[in-house]
């Protein structure tokens, strides 16, 4: 399929994906893709405000639209308003990564001449040219499904996408990552960890461990968090640790610090916590760490983006979907639950509280693969 050029501007595309952070993310290697393919394209972006960071830095696009998500009525009179605006934008073609009803009815109301989207049941009607999802024998990997949209608008998409070739990307700026070090400047913790001195003039590697996931499905056990501290930080004590949750949920991280505190009876802080960093913030942080562990969520993916060496945590969901997709030399491990057979889950039968693929799946575990992790990134270090 062509797209239309017979006019005096550059082609205009549009891509949606609203909602979840990790989603997006999984949408920028096709966003390079789209870029090398149609140099002086205008590649916009829709995108909800929570998963705007992962793109506003990025390159290949020439503008992001921020689809607000008011409540009630005042939705629909903003989504009216919003449809307006991307009719006016006369887009050429727009690429629906997303697939769900409110996305749907953005599509169809642009009016663009070529219109992509998944041929699921009840939801072909908005779009010109349909792409079946693939029988899948084996389990797929989210940025393959984003990546097949594209087969529709040229053909030299219908190779594969490779995690090496096409990693996820996300992009800092000097002026986050000088934010992040005046915030952590201020934490005698952290501030050692960063101009790499303690008493005993050692580097001190920080740990970033995300505790809090979007959905209780996905969340690990606080108590194993704390095993897991306590555990490493036995391991080698020049570790310190950075907790990251909700901002809306401190109660977490304050009790995983104080409960660290108890148990290894150590003067000297070992754990802080970073809850009020944002998205940006948050990849900054990491990117500059020694490893970052969580469970399949949007820091988890965010972490991709960086070299910094990643331990996942899997519960209900399959590494093979939603491992972080980037170049297989970096440092990732990914620690799932084994064969159950609700894996992956569908969220419809646990009972509410009662999940147990993540409480079946030992701290100890983690722990491995975090020493595992940390072991082959110190010998990696010594080599160069």
């Amino acid at each position: 399929m062509e797209i239309d050029t017979h006019h005096d501007r550059a082609v205009k595309i549009l891509l949606i994906r609203l909602r979840l952070i990790g989603d997006v993310v999984f949408t920028t290697p096709a966003i390079r893709a789209l870029r090398q393919r149609f140099p002086d394209a205008e590649l916009v972006y829709l995108v909800e405000r929570a998963a705007a960071p992962v793109l506003s830095e990025n390159q290949h696009l020439t503008k992001l639209i921020i689809a607000e998500r008011p409540r009630g009525f005042r939705r629909v009179i903003y989504d009216l308003q919003l449809a307006q605006r991307l009719r006016a934008e006369r887009f050429d073609a727009v690429i629906d990564f997303h697939g769900g009803p409110r996305s749907n009815w953005l599509t169809w109301a642009t009016r663009a001449q070529t219109r992509i989207g998944y041929s699921m049941p009840y939801k072909r009607w908005p779009y010109t040219h349909l792409v079946k999802r693939p029988v899948q024998t084996e389990p797929r990997h989210s940025v393959m499904n984003q990546w097949d949209l594209l087969s529709s608008l040229d053909k030299s998409f219908s190779a594969r996408p490779d995690p090496q070739r096409d990693p996820v990307e996300m992009n800092g700026n000097i002026r986050t990552a000088l934010s992040v070090f005046k915030t952590l400047n201020t934490n005698d913790l952290i501030r050692k960890s960063i101009t790499g001195r303690a008493r005993d003039e050692q580097k001190i590697d920080i740990v970033v461990i995300h505790v809090r996931v979007g959905t209780p499905f996905r969340q690990w056990p606080v108590e194993f968090f704390i095993e897991t501290i306590v555990n490493l930080a036995t391991f080698d004590p020049e570790l310190r640790f950075v907790v990251t949750s909700d901002p809306s949920d401190p109660s977490t991280t304050n009790q995983i610090i104080t409960e660290v505190h108890a148990r290894t009876g150590r003067a000297t802080p070992l754990v802080t916590s970073a809850d009020h960093f944002g998205v940006a913030e948050l990849r900054s942080l990491i990117n500059n760490a020694a490893l970052f562990i969580g469970g399949d969520s949007g820091p988890l993916h965010i972490a991709a983006t960086t070299t910094t060496p990643i331990v996942g945590i899997y519960g209900p969901t399959l590494p093979a979907r939603s491992s972080p997709w980037r170049n297989p030399a970096l440092i990732t491990e990914s620690v799932d639950v084994g064969e159950l057979p609700c894996r992956p889950c569908d969220q419809r039968h646990c009972e509410p509280g009662d999940f147990r693929c993540l409480r079946t799946l030992p701290a100890i575990k983690v722990i491995s693969a975090t020493k595992r992790a940390l072991t082959n990134r110190l010998a990696r270090n010594l080599a160069t």
